[in-house]
Formats: structure tokens, sequence, C-alpha cells
């Protein structure tokens, strides 16, 4: 075994055989970690989350959205049974220990080249336990160490009025703004909310942020963006809500199911908040609980969350 950084990997393997991934962010929540990583390639991507989740016991769920791909798996350890083209790749180890996940991957051809030296050269990347090398017709296999973090969603609602603004652009540009300030932005999701609200303004949709954040960050990420809304929003409506973790709560996605097809109160989003532990935070005022909290239910469901039930 030889451990090396990414910086060592570039120097040491500098062929053009390899293509470093962009990015790897590793979020813990108890006995689940979400991998989240930034592929060189758009769409070839697809082909690592198919045979990964073909060849991986660990991984619970995966998806790709351009060139990232994202891994929800259980900590553990499990065999792969590698076979060429059928399960070329995967994951066979998931470990946390204080501040640091390892994940080991392995793969055969080029694959493997992926798993070793492609993974260890991204951003976010601490070191590489490197097994084997890769490439050809051989088995690549390595252990890719990253930083410990949180995952933290943020749910907006209610920040534009009937004669201006747009509540997708302002939570997009809260994100952009506390990814300028060090926080991992990962996503944006537009939800569907009922759209014969008579509360709307038109379209009736709120808003998810998704984001990696360091153990100890939560409270100053959700204090900025309360702030950076408090600036900039045009409506008397405007809430945040907070939900932690990798686990959405049933309670709560039943609630965003319920939000998408019928009227709901601010009482009842409140009462939904305090049974699944989510924060619910009055920027401007009250109303916007509503939109913000069933945002939080269905982040993680593009698909679900776009639907109009008329």
């Amino acid at each position: 075994m030889e451990i090396l950084t990414p910086k060592d990997l570039k120097e040491k393997f500098d062929d053009p055989w390899i293509a470093p991934y962009q990015k790897v962010l590793t979020m813990v929540d108890g006995d689940l970690v979400e991998i989240v990583e930034y592929h060189p390639c758009l769409s070839g991507s697809h082909w690592i989350v198919h045979q990964y989740q073909r060849t991986s016991e660990l991984i619970l769920k995966s998806y790709r959205d351009g060139n990232k791909h994202v891994f929800l798996t259980k900590v553990g350890k499990i065999p792969l049974e590698l076979k060429a083209s059928i399960n070329a790749a995967g994951i066979e180890e998931v470990s946390v220990e204080n501040d640091e996940v390892k994940v080991v991957h392995a793969g055969l051809a080029g694959a493997g080249v992926g798993a070793a030296m492609c993974r260890g050269m991204a951003q976010g990347v601490k070191r590489v336990e490197l097994y084997d090398v890769g490439g050809g017709s051989k088995l690549g296999k390595a252990a890719v160490v990253t930083p410990k973090m949180e995952k933290l969603v943020l749910g907006v609602d209610d920040t534009d009025t009937k004669d201006e603004g747009a509540t997708w652009t302002m939570a997009h540009n809260m994100g952009m703004e506390l990814a300028k300030q060090g926080f991992q932005y990962l996503d944006h999701l537009i939800v569907q909310l009922y759209p014969h609200n008579p509360h709307k303004t038109q379209n009736c949709v709120s808003i998810a942020l998704t984001f990696a954040i360091n153990p100890g960050e939560r409270d100053k990420i959700v204090e900025k963006a309360r702030k950076i809304l408090k600036e900039n929003t045009l409506s008397e409506k405007t809430s945040i809500a907070v939900l932690d973790g990798l686990k959405i709560p049933p309670e709560l996605k039943a609630y965003a199911e319920r939000a998408k097809k019928s009227m709901i109160s601010v009482e009842e989003a409140e009462e939904i908040a305090r049974k699944v532990g989510v924060e619910l935070i009055e920027v401007t005022g009250s109303q916007g609980k509503i939109g913000a909290l069933a945002a939080l239910g269905l982040y993680d469901d593009v698909d679900e969350a776009v639907k109009v039930y008329y």
C-alpha cells in the first residue's frame, strides 16, 4: 500500500490516460454516508452510477445530475465480486473515524483507474491509500479519504410580490453568495405547490437549497442565509425551513405531498415542523413557512417535486 496526497498523485501519474475528478465530498449522518462526486465527464458519469449500483451492496441509492453523481451508502464492508462489463466497479468499504471518511473503491481496467488515481486527484480529497494502480486489464483499488461533513437543506418561500421578484432566482443567488463565503452549495430544487392557492404570487413554487457543511458550521450558515434574505426579499411573508442530516422523516414527505394538492395553514406547518425537528425561521413573516417546509420534504425527488396536481 502507498499513501499519496492529490499533489503526490498528480506528480507521480502525469499520464494522458488519467482524467482527475473535479471534487469529492462526503456527508455523514449516523451510519449513513452520502458521497458526492464531480466526474471529469458529463454523461460518461452515468456508466459509473449504473455499475456502482449493480456491484455495491453498500449503496442504498444513487443518481446522476450532469457530471455530479451521488451515492447514499451505509457504513460497512462487503467484498465485491467484480466481473468485466457486468460488475466492473464499485464500493467495497465505507468507514468513518473521527473527522474522516474512508471509501474503498475497486474496478477493472479503466474503472480501476477511476477508482484510484482519478478520484484521488480531486479537490476535497485528503489522501489516497493506493492498493492497486489499475489500467489495461488490471484491477485498480484505492481508499479515498475525505473530511467528514454534514448535510444541510434550506427551504425558502415567499420572497417576491405581485409586481416584481422571483423566489427561485433569489434563493439561487443566496446559495451562490454562501458559496463565495466558503460553503459547499450542492443543489437547487424548485418544488411545485398547490396551483389553486389564493395567496400565491403566480406559479406557486418554493425552493430547496442543499449544502455540505463542516461540523459546527450549521448555525453560522443559517444566520448568514437569514441575513441575505432579510436584506434582499421583496415580501413581508418570507420564511426559511432548516433540515439537518441525510434523512427525510416520512411525516415531512407526506406533508410536502399534501402541500402540492391542497391548502395548508401556517399552524399546520408549525406543528409538523415541531414533530419532525425542523427549525422554522420567520425572516419577514410567517406565511412562507408553509412552502419552505414543503420544499424540504421533496428536495431529493426531482420528478415528484415538479409535478402539478390540478
